[in-house]
């Protein structure tokens, strides 16, 4: 309990507005932490359950039940092999409890890939998940939370929007002319909202099946969607790189958002083209069929893109569901 008090004050802290006040709900969260625990009423013990050590198989149980009442996620970068820097960014938060008093489950999800040279590439890609994820925290997650929100529904398709914009402004003014792809999920409520903007990509794991939820913002995608040439031709064509649309390339910026059930079982893949680019969706498969533990399947994915060559930066989230 000293070590959760510890952390609500840590979480308190991040979350002071600038004018010293703190959001209620994080308050009563370290109220909650510090109330102390019930005092033992007198009188006979009960009887005591069967204190026998557990078994390795009734760990396996227990830890399995775990996994599938909450969501989990984890994720692996790397430079690849012919890059010397990484300017890549990925972010995961995710929560759940239960009890009385439940908090929503909650997650939020962010890759993005920089380009630019000279680390304005960098610098773009960690400015927008910066803005996009403190811009969803304040708009959805904590107001969500918040008591007096108990009966408005937040709109996540609007204020992932809303984030959006709010990067791609912060993206202009501080990169020195870096840009940056950025694909972000939401999950609250039962619901789960992508945005997106660039070639990064979502996709679907079901039944062991990859499905594509984005649409890559580039030239060969669009030469693909008029007809000029064919996927297959797409993956070498000269302008596979170069983006349209991008974070901080303009006021024109076009966000893509979708909302969906939040799917039960199943996974959710958030990447760069560093990793989709070099493996495909049969290899993913094959890897997900292996490894089921979001951390290490990453690491293989990433394995298997640099395994493949690795001529660009990669990153791979992987979000497992509940399967109840």
């Amino acid at each position: 309990m000293e070590f959760a008090s510890e952390c609500a004050r840590m979480v308190l802290l991040m979350t002071e507005n600038s004018n010293g006040t703190r959001p209620g709900f994080w308050q009563r969260v370290l109220t909650w932490l510090r109330r102390p625990s019930p005092v033992p009423q007198e009188g006979p013990e009960p009887d005591l359950a069967d204190t026998a050590p557990l078994t390795p198989e009734s760990l396996e149980q227990i830890a399995a039940v775990r996994m599938r009442e909450s969501l989990s996620a984890g994720s692996a970068q790397s430079a690849g092999l012919e890059r010397e820097t990484n300017e890549d960014t990925i972010f995961m938060m995710y929560g759940n409890a239960g009890g009385e008093e439940v908090v929503p489950d909650f997650g939020l999800f962010c890759v993005a890939d920089g380009a630019g040279g000279l680390g304005h590439g960098e610098l773009a890609s960690s400015i927008a998940v910066k803005t996009v994820v403190r811009s969803l925290m304040e708009q959805a997650v904590l107001a969500n939370l918040a008591q007096e929100a108990e009966n408005r529904t937040v709109q996540l398709d609007e204020l992932a929007r809303q984030a959006f914009a709010r990067a791609n402004e912060a993206v202009r003014e501080k990169a020195n002319g870096g840009v940056t792809t950025l694909t972000v999920a939401i999950l609250m409520n039962h619901q789960m909202t992508i945005g997106h903007v660039g070639d990064s990509r979502a996709y679907l794991v079901e039944n062991g099946v990859p499905k594509q939820l984005t649409r890559d913002h580039s030239y060969s995608q669009r030469l693909v969607e008029i007809g000029q040439i064919t996927p297959e031709e797409a993956l070498d064509h000269p302008k596979r790189n170069q983006l349209w649309n991008a974070v901080g390339q303009g006021s024109n910026m076009v966000v893509e958002v979708n909302s969906y059930p939040v799917p039960r079982g199943g996974y959710l893949l958030l990447c760069s083209d560093g990793l989709w680019g070099e493996i495909s969706s049969d290899e993913v498969r094959s890897v997900l069929d292996l490894h089921t533990e979001p951390n290490e399947a990453c690491d293989e994915l990433v394995r298997a893109a640099n395994a493949a060559g690795g001529p660009d930066n990669i990153s791979a989230l992987l979000v497992a569901f509940a399967s109840l």
